[in-house]
């Protein structure tokens, strides 16, 4: 009684937990958009940091790392970087503001060209797992991945980049922006007879009416990227306690279900952030969740596990499966705008064969 009652809660969570999940990725979506359009920058370089970072598969690996749970560690983080091509980047090209077609921009395509650069090449590093290997890429990877995100900060804290989109996006995309646009009218209506005087006095009117913009802004941001965290970790953990009671294979476990469910914010953020039609944010959430996952999560599973995983490696199909997967996501990038509801099609069919292949082929057979 007590384990089918155990089961019931988990579900219960898995579900309720995705109200606040679309509550987090709408927030997301619309406040980086428009902070992202008001320090200057490219919203790829926001989306980065904040939907790139994939801190709920982080916290599943250390989670699992802690229990002497290698594999599920491992199955985890190659299951989640496919389910974010062929599971949330395809849904985001099929999701695309109807009538227009997607443009990507310079930073879009050099980003998802260092995505597929670091797949070719941690991807063979992954598959022979041998003490040596692992022990130097182990360091290399996580020392890597550092020397991006301070690369990141620094672009985003000097606005080297120029936003894709036009600078006057619009603040109140769902609500929020009413009260902005409130306040300056209030704001400018008490100071008209100052400022009809007083150039000086308008240029600082206007810079602190900026300032309490970007700040709102970014406490949205912030806000709906913690719903997002929050939601993926809790998704997840009620995804492994459920699929604990049914007893399935710790790759095939992590690879397919633990995947599905950590990735559920990159598909709720693609689709959104597609359909509103900011394909910066789009391809950030790809790229960068893929970077993260490749550098970051592998770097702590190898310097960990020193080559040894307790329930065996993820096998080369799945490797391929990565690797073909991220090319086709780079092609689409740079040559395959035009094309991409029919690419975003191929890849969801994609995904469901790779899904089926796992249950019923690749680990079907193994067992």
């Amino acid at each position: 009684m007590a384990q089918t009652d155990g089961l019931a809660f988990n579900i219960g969570a898995f579900i309720s937990t995705l109200f606040l999940l679309e509550f987090g990725a709408d927030k997301f979506i619309t406040h980086t958009a428009a902070v992202a359009s008001r320090i200057g920058v490219s919203e790829v370089i926001i989306g980065l940091l904040t939907a790139g970072a994939e801190w709920e598969e982080l916290a599943v690996v250390v989670a699992s790392l802690a229990q002497g749970r290698s594999s599920l560690a491992m199955g985890t983080v190659i299951g989640a970087a496919i389910s974010n091509i062929l599971g949330a980047f395809s849904l985001g090209l099929l999701f695309y503001e109807r009538g227009k077609t997607i443009e990507f921009d310079r930073s879009s395509q050099i980003y998802s060209l260092l995505t597929l650069a670091l797949t070719t090449a941690v991807a063979p590093v992954i598959y022979f797992s041998t003490r040596i290997t692992w022990l130097v890429c182990g360091p290399l990877l996580v020392v890597a991945f550092g020397f991006y995100f301070v690369l990141i900060a620094v672009a985003i804290g000097r606005g080297v980049l120029r936003a894709p989109e036009d600078s006057d996006t619009s603040d109140d995309e769902d609500g929020d922006g009413g009260e902005d646009e409130d306040d300056d009218a209030r704001s400018v209506a008490s100071s008209r007879g100052l400022l009809a005087n007083s150039p000086g006095a308008s240029a600082k009117a206007r810079s602190h009416r900026n300032r309490h913009r970007l700040a709102y802004h970014g406490f949205y941001l912030s806000f709906g990227f913690l719903a997002i965290c929050l939601a993926g970790y809790v998704i997840s953990q009620a995804a492994v306690n459920i699929l604990d009671r049914l007893g399935i294979s710790e790759i095939l476990f992590s690879i397919i279900v633990i995947a599905i469910a950590t990735t559920l914010p990159e598909k709720l953020v693609a689709v959104v952030s597609s359909y509103r039609g900011h394909p910066g944010i789009l391809v950030a959430n790809c790229a960068g969740s893929n970077i993260f996952l490749l550098s970051l999560c592998c770097g702590i599973i190898m310097i960990d596990t020193k080559g040894d995983l307790d329930g065996g490696n993820v096998n080369i199909s799945e490797l391929v499966i990565l690797w073909a997967s991220t090319a086709a996501f780079t092609a689409t990038v740079w040559f395959g705008a035009t094309f991409s509801r029919w690419i975003g099609g191929i890849m969801v069919v994609c995904y469901i064969a790779f899904i089926v292949l796992e249950f019923t082929v690749i680990h079907g057979v193994a067992g």
